[in-house]
């Protein structure tokens, strides 16, 4: 279950990249994704594609409120996406702890940014954490 999750949020995370390069069919983009990826929980990286989307402006405000030195656009472009589906999953998700959601989003961060990407990571989704 665990590495379907995980599968789930990069293949979420790479739509919501994609998505603010051009525009795209997401759930189209999604099943391309998972499909690549392999073994995904398709309703969960649904969920978290729609639902950052839905509440996109509140997800942005709540990071940007969270990392004030910066403005969103500045951002290192893999963050964007991650700590837009961090944020949903923290504030709006119900079936993962806080430490699971910032673990994962950390890692992804690792994996397809840099190291300095996950540190930033860490910080603004902790920073939320404890905000709530």
């Amino acid at each position: 279950m665990a590495r379907k999750r995980h599968l789930s949020r990069i293949a979420a995370m790479q739509v919501l990249f994609e998505r603010e390069k051009r525009s795209i069919d997401e759930m189209n983009s999604l099943r391309i994704n998972m499909k690549e990826l392999g073994d995904t929980d398709e309703t969960f990286a649904k969920t978290l594609v729609e639902g950052v989307i839905a509440l996109e402006d509140e997800l942005r405000e709540t990071v940007m409120k969270h990392a004030p030195e910066w403005t969103f656009e500045k951002l290192d472009p893999i963050a964007r996406p991650i700590l837009l589906i961090g944020a949903y999953e923290l504030l709006h998700g119900n079936d993962a702890p806080p430490a699971v959601v910032m673990n994962e989003a950390i890692e992804i961060a690792k994996e397809y940014g840099t190291e300095e990407t996950g540190k930033f990571v860490n910080g603004v989704l902790n920073a939320i954490a404890k905000g709530m």
